[in-house]
């Protein structure tokens, strides 16, 4: 992107700033619809960038588009055994499991011996979270890569997906900090996975979750998880981050982004009308920082998207000054002494992935995999890699045999289906 252009997506924002202060409907309405943009970015977790060419292209012909991917798509599709566990404050958590297949001996099925082996898997369970503004849907192709083969639990964030709204937030205008989200996984260990061994998968926000969770519950960390993989995520330090952006436009919006966010806050209802007004420019930039490939199935885009565009901008705004204070660099050294994978997209726009660099440095021992051509939602655009190195981590935990390989799943071509 070029420096006017980022300098413009900066213009936007301010402009919103000053119609919230001037306080005239109007104005304000105006502003939101193209705020409502600029925030989006914050959706796929950056600051600002927007693909304007996308605006030449007939607005009916790319709604009739997402219409028809919607239904085709079979991405977020699959559905396992509903739970609920309650957070400390209240907060109604969303999960499903899936349940590990019974041992079928020498007649165990394709899938699983592709990925394991012949051998029946020991009795561990892989707990998947989710990253910010998406659901536990994001895992799509390794849920059903890993489905009757080892027991998984998938669950939503707070205000997330199906989740309950944050009752801290909404009742009592607590900020959201990551440590609030380690105990929130905390509590659906407790109802989902009170006993066995666990193996920890988080993307961005849900790494992040995972870290809160070792630096309150190290016990936990010590005594019963036995592998642990950190996907496009982030010890600290994302205040310096840039987002593909140019000086002159980081340093814009970081100085104007607090006071908007706090408006669009408060004009949630206002901005979300913004919001699907503008939905194909939201759609542009929702691949340019979800994406870094050109050959990624519509469908996969499309189903980026509804995760993303089905987040409140409330809860979008209410999440973001989080990651600002996010530290957990010490927290790492609890995974020191388990197999530990780090993997990242090398043109990842959200983390980049110095930062899961950063995390192997502090883990010798951990295997770090930087995907070239992958963005930050590389478990979706790069499924076939993400999966096989999780396959490989839970043989190094011991979870499953020695042998395990992947070959073929997972592609994200269009014909491509989970099978």
């Amino acid at each position: 992107m070029s420096e006017s252009s980022a300098e413009a997506v900066a213009e936007v924002v301010a402009s919103a700033a000053a119609a919230s202060a001037a306080g005239a409907a109007g104005s304000w309405r105006r502003a939101t619809g193209l705020a409502g943009t600029a925030i989006g970015v914050l959706a796929a977790g950056a600051a600002a960038g927007v693909a304007l060419e996308r605006m030449t292209v007939g607005r009916g012909m790319r709604r009739k588009a997402r219409l028809a991917l919607d239904s085709a798509g079979p991405y977020g599709t699959l559905r396992g055994t509903p739970g609920h566990a309650t957070a400390d404050d209240g907060t109604e958590l969303y999960y499903e499991v899936d349940d590990a297949g019974p041992d079928q001996g020498p007649n165990v099925s394709p899938r699983r011996r592709r990925l394991f082996g012949r051998k029946a898997p020991a009795p561990v369970t892989v707990v998947f979270c989710h990253g910010y503004c998406l659901s536990q849907d994001s895992w799509h192709f390794q849920r059903a890569a890993l489905r009757g083969v080892v027991r998984t639990v998938h669950w939503d964030q707070r205000s997330h997906g199906r989740s309950g709204r944050g009752v801290a937030q909404i009742r009592d205008r607590v900020p959201v900090s990551i440590d609030q989200l380690g105990r929130d996984l905390k509590a659906v260990l407790d109802a989902a996975v009170p006993e066995g061994p666990i193996v920890l998968v988080g993307h961005s926000m849900g790494g992040m979750t995972i870290m809160a969770l070792a630096d309150q519950y190290p016990e936990l960390i010590r005594d019963r998880v036995v592998a642990t993989a950190f996907v496009g995520t982030s010890s600290g330090r994302l205040g310096e981050v840039n987002f593909g952006l140019p000086l002159a436009g980081v340093n814009a919006v970081r100085r104007i982004l607090p006071g908007v966010l706090k408006a669009l806050g408060q004009q949630a209802e206002l901005v979300e009308k913004g919001r699907r007004a503008t939905a194909d420019l939201f759609a542009g930039v929702i691949k340019r920082y979800s994406f870094a490939g050109r050959d990624v199935d519509p469908a996969v885009e499309r189903f980026a998207e509804r995760m993303i565009e089905s987040t409140p901008i409330d809860v979008v705004a209410e999440f973001y000054p989080a990651f600002t204070d996010h530290d957990k660099t010490e927290a790492l050294a609890c995974f020191r002494d388990i197999p530990v994978l780090v993997l990242a997209g090398v043109q990842d726009l959200v983390t980049p992935s110095e930062h899961s660099e950063a995390i192997a440095d502090l883990l010798p021992d951990a295997e770090l995999v930087l995907v070239p051509d992958a963005g930050h939602l590389v478990m979706l655009e790069h499924p076939e890699v993400v999966t096989d190195r999780l396959a490989d981590l839970l043989t190094r935990a011991g979870a499953v045999p020695a042998g395990a390989t992947v070959v073929g799943y997972g592609s994200t071509s269009s014909t491509a289906e989970p099978r």
